[in-house]
């Protein structure tokens, strides 16, 4: 299987072959398209996937470099890495009623003209409370942090703690 594959209709062509072939005729193509027997564990349907990858990966190219290290990052660490928010990129969100817009610079984030280190002290100063900023823009989610929560003197007596039903403050 070293032919080299040039035409997309060829390309086409051969992954539908693949698709059609059965799991022992998948397991014998990986051999030769990987130069080793295949994990035990794939499905027939990955075992085709994953050639018709190999395949593509060949006729038009790999992955660029920026894509492997983060593919890299995400296999060593299980997430991604933090978001990097390039200067010019506008945050919008609203909060009781209001619309708070906050513009990415060099330095930080530009709210109401005044530049802050950080987007949780923005999110401090418009709800008045202490708020993960990331969360409070919806760039992460709730329980994404790497923290781990400690448990309160009131959780610890046995009650239930009732949460709001949404993330936002009220």
């Amino acid at each position: 299987m070293r032919r080299r594959w040039r035409e997309p209709a060829a390309i086409a062509a051969e992954i539908d072959r693949i698709r059609s072939l059965q799991i022992d005729a998948l397991r014998r193509q990986w051999r030769l398209m990987f130069g080793r027997v295949p994990p035990a564990g794939l499905s027939k349907d990955l075992l085709g996937r994953m050639i018709a990858a190999r395949l593509q990966e060949r006729a038009f190219g790999g992955l660029d470099r920026d894509s492997l290290r983060f593919l890299e990052s995400l296999a060593r660490h299980g997430r991604p890495p933090p978001r990097q928010l390039k200067p010019g990129t506008v945050l919008v969100r609203e909060y009781q009623g209001r619309r708070h817009t906050v513009t990415t610079v060099r330095e930080g984030f530009d709210w109401q003209g005044i530049t802050y280190r950080s987007l949780s002290a923005i999110a401090r100063a418009i709800t008045g409370t202490a708020w993960s900023g990331p969360r409070f823009f919806a760039l992460q989610a709730a329980g994404d942090g790497s923290k781990r929560k400690r448990k309160s003197a009131a959780a610890d007596d046995g009650r239930r703690q009732l949460r709001p039903a949404h993330p936002w403050p009220r």
